[in-house]
Protein backbone atom coordinates (compact mmCIF):
# COMPACT_ATOMS: atom_id res chain seq x y z
CA UNK A 1 0.00 0.00 0.00
CA UNK A 2 0.94 3.49 -0.60
CA UNK A 3 0.38 6.50 1.74
CA UNK A 4 -0.38 9.84 0.58
CA UNK A 5 -0.40 12.88 2.45
CA UNK A 6 -2.74 15.80 1.35
CA UNK A 7 -1.43 18.97 2.48
CA UNK A 8 -3.82 22.35 2.73
CA UNK A 9 -7.23 20.77 3.25
CA UNK A 10 -9.23 23.50 4.01
CA UNK A 11 -10.16 23.69 7.22
CA UNK A 12 -14.17 23.64 6.44
CA UNK A 13 -13.67 20.43 4.37
CA UNK A 14 -11.58 18.60 7.54
CA UNK A 15 -14.34 19.54 9.75
CA UNK A 16 -16.79 18.24 7.64
CA UNK A 17 -14.98 14.71 6.65
CA UNK A 18 -14.34 14.44 10.67
CA UNK A 19 -18.10 14.85 11.23
CA UNK A 20 -18.67 12.32 8.55
CA UNK A 21 -16.35 9.91 9.71
CA UNK A 22 -17.87 10.48 13.61
CA UNK A 23 -21.47 9.72 12.25
CA UNK A 24 -20.32 6.69 10.48
CA UNK A 25 -18.22 5.60 13.50
CA UNK A 26 -15.00 5.25 11.53
CA UNK A 27 -12.24 6.73 11.25
CA UNK A 28 -11.25 10.07 9.39
CA UNK A 29 -8.29 8.02 7.26
CA UNK A 30 -11.19 5.64 5.81
CA UNK A 31 -13.82 8.07 5.20
CA UNK A 32 -10.97 10.00 2.75
CA UNK A 33 -9.90 6.55 1.22
CA UNK A 34 -13.55 6.28 0.46
CA UNK A 35 -13.82 9.23 -1.26
CA UNK A 36 -10.61 8.92 -3.23
CA UNK A 37 -11.98 5.38 -4.46
CA UNK A 38 -15.10 6.87 -5.36
CA UNK A 39 -13.15 9.93 -7.33
CA UNK A 40 -11.22 7.35 -9.11
CA UNK A 41 -13.75 5.07 -10.33
CA UNK A 42 -13.69 4.46 -14.02
CA UNK A 43 -16.06 6.96 -15.65
CA UNK A 44 -18.96 5.36 -18.01
CA UNK A 45 -17.39 4.95 -20.97
CA UNK A 46 -14.51 2.89 -19.29
CA UNK A 47 -16.48 0.70 -18.06
CA UNK A 48 -18.00 0.19 -21.46
CA UNK A 49 -14.78 -0.23 -22.66
CA UNK A 50 -13.69 -2.48 -20.06
CA UNK A 51 -16.95 -4.61 -20.22
CA UNK A 52 -16.61 -5.00 -24.03
CA UNK A 53 -13.01 -6.11 -23.90
CA UNK A 54 -14.76 -9.27 -21.30
CA UNK A 55 -16.99 -10.05 -23.78
CA UNK A 56 -15.15 -10.37 -26.55
CA UNK A 57 -13.25 -13.08 -24.68
CA UNK A 58 -15.73 -15.68 -24.75
CA UNK A 59 -17.46 -17.08 -27.32
CA UNK A 60 -20.51 -15.69 -29.27
CA UNK A 61 -23.95 -17.16 -29.21
CA UNK A 62 -26.23 -16.60 -31.79
CA UNK A 63 -29.95 -15.34 -30.49
CA UNK A 64 -30.89 -14.18 -27.14
CA UNK A 65 -29.51 -15.82 -24.05
CA UNK A 66 -33.41 -15.80 -23.11
CA UNK A 67 -34.30 -18.02 -25.77
CA UNK A 68 -31.58 -20.53 -24.58
CA UNK A 69 -32.88 -20.55 -20.96
CA UNK A 70 -36.73 -21.09 -21.79
CA UNK A 71 -35.34 -23.95 -23.64
CA UNK A 72 -33.50 -25.44 -21.16
CA UNK A 73 -36.27 -25.24 -18.65
CA UNK A 74 -39.42 -26.38 -20.80
CA UNK A 75 -37.03 -29.59 -21.54
CA UNK A 76 -38.60 -32.74 -20.05
CA UNK A 77 -35.48 -34.18 -19.32
CA UNK A 78 -34.08 -35.14 -16.30
CA UNK A 79 -31.13 -33.05 -15.12
CA UNK A 80 -28.10 -34.37 -16.63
Amino acid sequence: MVDILVRNVDDELAARLKDRARAQGTSLNEVAREALQAFARPSQAEFLEIADRIASMGPRFPGSSVDLIREDRDNDEPYR
